[in-house]
């Protein structure tokens, strides 16, 4: 196919807005695939000093004061999946499920 001379300008512009914008899309999925790859080993670092069998004993302390219900059902499905995380070596993710259980005790 032949090009009209007087519409390539027209069509260099337009191709190069593209390249533009899939450049930045790239950017933010990549800065989006970081943040989502760090959020667990964040989660373990932050909540409650980490996973640890100290941290999941005071957590099931609480979960068994708790009335039986669907927060207590909902807590002690999270200890269970920290505990799980914890026997496989996960850390960010027994610290995730960790906190979850945690806030599930609170009543939040």
């Amino acid at each position: 196919m032949s090009r009209i001379p007087a519409m390539s300008p027209v069509l260099s512009q337009e191709e190069e807005k593209e390249s533009n914008i899939m450049t930045k899309l790239l950017g933010v999925i990549a800065i989006a695939a970081v943040a989502f790859a760090v959020a667990p080993a964040q989660a373990a670092k932050h909540s409650m000093g980490g996973c640890s069998g100290a941290n999941l004993e005071k957590t099931e302390t609480a979960m068994e004061a708790m009335p039986d219900g669907d927060g207590k059902f909902a807590a002690a499905k999270e200890v269970t999946a920290a505990q799980d995380a914890l026997l496989n070596g996960k850390m960010g993710v027994c610290g995730m499920h960790l906190n979850k259980a945690m806030h599930a005790t609170m009543g939040k």
